[in-house]
Formats: structure tokens, C-alpha cells, sequence
């Protein structure tokens, strides 16, 4: 009997450490356990070892209060009827002091989180053209942060970040649009390639306009020093033969400068010039006719100056 009564002991020593040993439990950094007790919640427990009182209390969750991210990839359509995929990340975590609301009330938080975002989206994009939805994806996701900080914080969700990573037309859309740029840029470089022509001509004008100036200005001085040269030898000339006037001078010259103009002409190897008979019997021919010119010229000018002037009607003669 004794024996009987000393084994019953230590077999209820041994359950009643067992059992107390059964009621403790750890919990991870960075998570919280939800404890209850006959099925209603007691308590969180946070990180570290912790106690329940065995076959009452139990732990019915681990909640991990790391960030954690959620991938939403939705489409929709713009102001301008173009269809877009739009991808959104959403940055999450469950508040420390919330654990009991987060496990409680959501039965799929990442469901009802990505249900908010399409509403956002839905809200915000079709008000928008393509171009602008390029421009305004900070925008979008901002209100799409706002409206869920606003709703899931009730939940015991506090929203990190929210980012709209793309935005993604058909895929003829954006061949569309390529060709759309390729031509823009094509049409810019043709403006400017335009432009840079229309400089050089200009350039090129002016240049030519100079160039020209200087050369009949070249031209003037060359007339102006063989007027001086030709006044020079004439004066040598009546001065050094007696009886000499200036139209035989002008003869002399002109006869001169034929010779030196056919030299000039032969001593070209491709020249294809004609020429005029310049036999001695035609070169008198040609002074001679040089020299009836002059000789007119001078009788006609002077008969027009010794011609009087008509005079007026009613004026006496």
C-alpha cells in the first residue's frame, strides 16, 4: 500500500510539471501571439518566453509584424480611351499595439487591400490622359497611400508606402507612340538641319556680296591706275614728237593693246578663240577704221554743240 501511495505521488509530481511546462510557450521577435482562453481572447504576448495556464489558455496565432509587401497589377482605361496595366506595391505591416483588430477583423487583409487600390485606381486614372498618367504616378500613388492609411488603420494595418511602379499600354499603343516620338525628334532634327542650311547660305551670300565689292572696287583701282598710265604716256609722247595730237596718240595705244591682246591669245595651248583677219593689209584696214570712228565721233559731237537750242513759242528768234 505504501508502495502504491509513493508511486501516485511522483506520478503526480511528473504531471504537475508537465503540465506547468506545458503552459509556457516562446514567441519570435518581431511577432506577436493572440491567446485565448474557452475560446474568447485573453491577451497578446509579445516576444520572449511567455505563460498560459495549461488546458485553459491557448495560443490560437503567431502575427508576424514585419513589413510586408503586396503586388496589385490592374487594368483600366484613360481619359483618351486607351486600355493600361497598371502594377501597384503596397508596403504593410500590423500595428504593435493593434494585433488584436488586425487578427480579428480581416479575415483576408491582402484581399481587402488590394480591393481599396482598385477603387483608388478606378477613382483617379479614367480622369486622366495616357500622357498624364505618365506624368502623375507619384500622384496616384499618394492618394492611393492616403486613401488607405484612412481605412486600414481601423484594422490595425499601418500602410508604409505605396508605389506605382509602371504604367503599361497595349502593346500597339506604345508602338503607336514610338513612332509618334520617332517621328516628333525626326521632325526636330529637320528644323534644325534646315536651319544650319539657311545660316550657311546666308554666310555664303555675304561672303559672295564682299568678295564682290572687293572685286569691283579691284577693277575701279586697275581702271583708274591705266586711265592715270595712258594720260602719262600721252603727255611723254606729244611732248617728245612734235606735231602729235592726242588722237593719233589714242590710236597708237589702242593699235598697241591689239598686238599685246593676240599675244596673250597665242600664248594660250587651249585657246578657242576666232580670229579676225590681222594680215598687215587688214591691220591698216583696222587702224583706218578705228580712226574714221574717232574722227566721226568728234564731227557729230561737235555739230550737235554748234546746232542752237529751239527756242520757246512766242519767243523772238
Amino acid at each position: 500500500m505504501a508502495g502504491f501511495m509513493t508511486f501516485l505521488i511522483v506520478l503526480l509530481i511528473l504531471f504537475g510539471i508537465g503540465t506547468f511546462f506545458s503552459g509556457l510557450f516562446t514567441v519570435a521577435t518581431a511577432k506577436a501571439a493572440v491567446v485565448q482562453r474557452f475560446g474568447r481572447f485573453v491577451r497578446v504576448a509579445g516576444a520572449g518566453l511567455n505563460f498560459k495556464l495549461p488546458w485553459v489558455e491557448q495560443v490560437v496565432a503567431k502575427v508576424d509584424l514585419r513589413v510586408q509587401q503586396l503586388d496589385v497589377k490592374m487594368e483600366t482605361k484613360t481619359k483618351d480611351n486607351v486600355f493600361v496595366s497598371i502594377p501597384v506595391s503596397v508596403q504593410y505591416h500590423v500595428l504593435p499595439d493593434r494585433v488584436y483588430e488586425a487578427y480579428y477583423k480581416l479575415t483576408d487583409p491582402k484581399e481587402q487591400i488590394g480591393s481599396f487600390v482598385f477603387n483608388v485606381i478606378l477613382g483617379h486614372v479614367p480622369k486622366m490622359n495616357l500622357d498624364e498618367a505618365f506624368e502623375q504616378q507619384n500622384d496616384i500613388a499618394t492618394a492611393v497611400k492616403q486613401e488607405l492609411d484612412g481605412v486600414m488603420a481601423g484594422f490595425g494595418y499601418g500602410i508604409v508606402k505605396a508605389l506605382v511602379t509602371d504604367i503599361i499600354p497595349d502593346p500597339k499603343v506604345k508602338a503607336a507612340m514610338n513612332d509618334i516620338n520617332a517621328a516628333r525628334r525626326e521632325q526636330e532634327a529637320a528644323n534644325a538641319r534646315g536651319e544650319a542650311e539657311k545660316i550657311l547660305r546666308v554666310k555664303q551670300a555675304e561672303a559672295e556680296a564682299q568678295s564682290k565689292q572687293l572685286q569691283g572696287q579691284g577693277i575701279a583701282n586697275q581702271r583708274k591706275a591705266i586711265i592715270d598710265g595712258l594720260r602719262e604716256s600721252v603727255e611723254t609722247f606729244k611732248a617728245g614728237v612734235e606735231g602729235t595730237t592726242a588722237k593719233d596718240v589714242m590710236m597708237l595705244v589702242l593699235l598697241t593693246q591689239y598686238f599685246d591682246t593676240l599675244k596673250e591669245i597665242g600664248a594660250s595651248a587651249h585657246s578657242n578663240t576666232i580670229m579676225m583677219p590681222h594680215s598687215p593689209g587688214g591691220m591698216v584696214d583696222f587702224f583706218e577704221q578705228i580712226r574714221n570712228a574717232v574722227v566721226l565721233g568728234d564731227i557729230i559731237g561737235g555739230a550737235q554743240q554748234s546746232v542752237p537750242a529751239p527756242s520757246k513759242p512766242g519767243t523772238p528768234a
